[in-house]
């Protein structure tokens, strides 16, 4: 089963909060963490995503394309990135996400994917369903 790991949490890097070596202890915990998925055989896809002030949002509610800068919400965390895995149940899954490094400072969000795209068969995978 498919699972995604949401990764949320305050943007600290963003705004000047950690320090160099604080920056770079959690990019190592990260990679230790990604390798360990992967080593693992359950990684299938992992992101790091730019802050928030880099976020455009798009909607069409309105009947018209709106573009407006920044996120959707205004949050005390943010999306930071993801980890798409596959593994067995939800119980493996919450293992995993109880590993991430930012489960320290922030929230993990467990999400069973319903379908994806395979770009190996062109098509999409899974139940909608779901």
């Amino acid at each position: 089963m498919r699972y995604t790991l949401l990764l949320h949490y305050p943007e600290m890097m963003a705004d000047g909060q950690l320090s160099d070596e604080a920056i770079e202890q959690g990019q190592a915990a990260f990679n230790d963490y990604a390798k360990a998925l992967n080593a693992a055989g359950v990684l299938v896809s992992a992101e790091v995503l730019q802050p928030t002030s880099a976020t455009t949002s798009v909607s069409r509610k309105t009947g018209e394309l709106v573009v407006q800068d920044g996120p959707f919400a205004d949050t005390k965390e943010a999306l930071g990135g993801s980890f798409v895995i596959d593994v067995a149940d939800l119980d493996s899954a919450l293992e995993w996400a109880g590993d991430a490094p930012s489960v320290q400072w922030g929230t993990v969000e467990i999400r069973p994917g319903a379908t994806w795209f395979d770009t190996s068969a062109d098509a999409w995978q899974g139940d909608a369903r779901s």
